[in-house]
């Protein structure tokens, strides 16, 4: 009797309500795509913090102008002194004004070529260091954290290098060696990358046992691949991080080395030099805008580097995009 009821049932339903699918190869390729990109993601999350983009547009302005500076009409040479043609004499310590924008210093120097001259020095030093450390600490860091057999090895080293307080090695490669822009990055990056090495290695030894990287071991993957493919791009974030902080973190050594007077000597300058130039006469109030004018530009690019790397650092977390 149900089967009657069965036959009955589909022969009253209408043919026309039911049509066999076809197959369509470009909406199975639409239904399949994906228009994720990690990297846009990351700038879209990047560009809605409005103060990082802020303090981008103002450090780009910053070091492009840093840059086309010395081509820009009427710019005097920042070791050039200037002499007043009426009385023969040096413009000491002229005040800031029109002739001078940010005015001299004690010889008749012009501070503005003078700041914008050492700026470019210091960020050379800054990016210099900050790339080396981290090309040599992520690769030692990752060789660390992954290879076993080198852990011990490395771990020596590093002991040898961390039980020296990096001030006194510094301090001792400067005092030795002749006192130039290249001994200043030498005497940064021979200890600079002991921290990112560290910081990678922790990191690396988290997530290196994870089930994706033992089927990427077993696989036959090579150490290079998995380091490259597995590993290190979940640690995009952090590395961009301390790459930011370590650019301002090396104009600072170069200000306290200069501070100390293992710095460049007076003929180069860089914002260390004009710094120190302008503690020995903080204390004459008229005298003062020649601490202030190169304090600000190094706090603007400090302040920069560290908004700007800390935001970025979030943005490049996956966690972070929708």
């Amino acid at each position: 009797m149900n089967s009657k009821k069965i036959v009955k049932l589909t022969d009253s339903l209408n043919d026309n309500l039911f049509q066999f699918a076809k197959f369509d190869r470009r909406l199975a390729k639409k239904s399949g795509y994906s228009n994720y990109s990690y990297w846009g993601s990351t700038f879209r999350v990047f560009s809605k913090n409005k103060v990082a983009v802020f303090f981008l547009f103002i450090l780009v302005i910053l070091l492009t102008f840093t840059i086309i500076q010395p081509y820009l009409p009427n710019q005097m040479s920042p070791i050039e002194i200037a002499i007043d043609p009426d009385t023969n004499m040096q413009f000491v310590n002229h005040p800031p004004g029109k002739e001078f924008l940010f005015g001299t210093n004690s010889i008749g120097q012009d501070l503005w070529s003078r700041i914008w001259s050492g700026t470019r020095t210091s960020l050379l030093i800054g990016i210099l260091v900050g790339v080396w450390e981290a090309i040599i600490g992520i690769i030692i860091g990752s060789l660390w954290g992954y290879i076993r057999s080198l852990d011990r090895i490395i771990t020596e080293i590093y002991n040898v290098f961390n039980n020296i307080p990096t001030t006194i090695i510094m301090v001792l490669l400067t005092y030795i060696m002749k006192p130039s822009i290249g001994t200043l990055i030498f005497a940064m990056c021979i200890t600079g990358w002991i921290g990112m090495a560290r910081f990678i290695r922790n990191q690396i030894i988290i997530i290196r046992d994870r089930e994706y990287n033992l089927a990427s071991k077993t696989l036959g993957t090579s150490i290079t691949k998995i380091i490259l493919k597995n590993l290190l791009p979940y640690l995009v974030s952090v590395i961009m991080l301390r790459m930011a902080l370590a650019i301002p973190a090396a104009i600072g050594s170069e200000v306290f080395l200069t501070y100390i007077g293992l710095g460049l000597p007076i003929n180069i300058p860089s914002l260390g030099n004009l710094i120190n130039e302008g503690r020995g006469v903080m204390m004459n109030s008229t005298l003062r805008y020649q601490l202030i004018f190169p304090s600000i530009i190094l706090s603007i690019i400090t302040i920069s580097f560290y908004i700007i790397g800390n935001v970025f650092a979030d943005a490049a977390d996956p966690k972070n995009h929708i």
